[in-house]
């Protein structure tokens, strides 16, 4: 628990100085954008805009994480890091529609473009993103939906800044102004393709999809071969809650010598091959009929109320 706890605050630390790099530099950019007359800077910009919106959001959601289990929120409040994951991949679809619709008009009534000035100010952004990113993927990003969003918002934006800067060397050297929306729009479909998986994952995991690292039929397979005594795993309902997976199941077994002992070997194997540190398993002696076992249906309930949690 005090991994987790220390896990935590890691997070939270890197999303706090993310967050204040990325204030910093958004308001640079929109200065730069319009003194230089620049899209690829705005667009830029306009990334880093959802990014403080991504990695406040990362802030609150981490906080509200640590608050303990009550009545009223039996997990605790696990979940609003999907759901800031969520609404981050919503906001960075919207942005992305906005810069495409502006470069389009752009691209149709060219305007002038300041690139030498655009060109430091890119430099400028590129830097503070590459700091930022290294800030989030040291973190525990992997695990972590939210921190993994908060990281794709700010690559989104070293993409950007990468794409202003080539925008503003071309300027500089030939003059053609609308490599600058064309750029920008090119930026803008690679941050898109990011946002809809994150989009998918965070949706996935609201509709309580079973984790995709974990294959259901397969898992009751591996049980019933991994521990003999187990003849039969049905009813399983398994679902996410933050990084958490959790899972109900009926076990038919053989009337064990040892009742707990036997309930702690399934703990154990659920845990060990699958990470899965809390199942609620219902031990059952005789074979249980579909009728029985139906969602909804209790009578299996009645007949066996052998429920263990761990």
């Amino acid at each position: 628990m005090a991994h987790t706890h220390s896990e935590s605050n890691d997070n939270r630390t890197r999303l706090l100085m993310a967050f204040l790099v990325t204030v910093v530099f958004m308001v640079a950019e929109v200065a730069g954008g319009l003194i230089s007359g620049s899209l690829a800077l705005l667009a830029d910009a306009g990334h880093m805009l959802t990014d403080t919106a991504a990695l406040l959001m990362a802030l609150l959601a981490v906080q509200f994480a640590r608050r303990k289990p009550n009545a009223q929120h039996t997990f605790g409040l696990l979940r609003l890091t999907t759901l800031a994951a969520f609404v981050n991949a919503i906001a960075l679809l919207v942005i992305t529609i906005l810069i495409v619709w502006e470069a389009v008009r752009r691209f149709m009534h060219p305007e002038p473009v300041a690139g030498g000035f655009m060109l430091i100010i890119a430099i400028g952004g590129l830097l503070a993103n590459i700091l930022s990113f290294w800030l989030l993927h040291r973190g525990s990003e992997e695990k972590n939906l939210n921190v993994r969003a908060a990281a794709l918002h700010v690559l989104g934006d070293l993409l950007g800044s990468v794409g202003a800067i080539i925008a503003a060397v071309i300027i500089m050297l030939t003059g053609w102004t609308p490599v600058d929306p064309i750029l920008s729009v090119l930026v803008s479909l690679l941050v898109l393709r990011s946002a809809w998986g994150l989009m998918k994952e965070s949706i996935h995991e609201l509709l309580e999809g079973a984790p995709t690292s974990v294959d259901v039929e397969k898992l009751k397979l591996a049980l019933t071969r991994g521990i003999p005594e187990v003849r039969n795993v049905h009813h399983i309902h398994l679902w996410q809650v933050g990084e958490k997976p959790v899972m109900t199941l009926h076990v038919q077994v053989i009337p064990p010598y040892d009742h707990d002992a036997l309930l702690h070997r399934i703990h154990d194997y659920l845990h060990q091959h699958y990470q899965i540190a809390h199942a609620t398993v219902q031990m059952e002696y005789q074979h249980c009929d579909n009728s029985d076992c139906a969602l909804g249906q209790s009578n299996a309930e009645h007949q066996h109320p052998t429920h263990a949690h761990h």
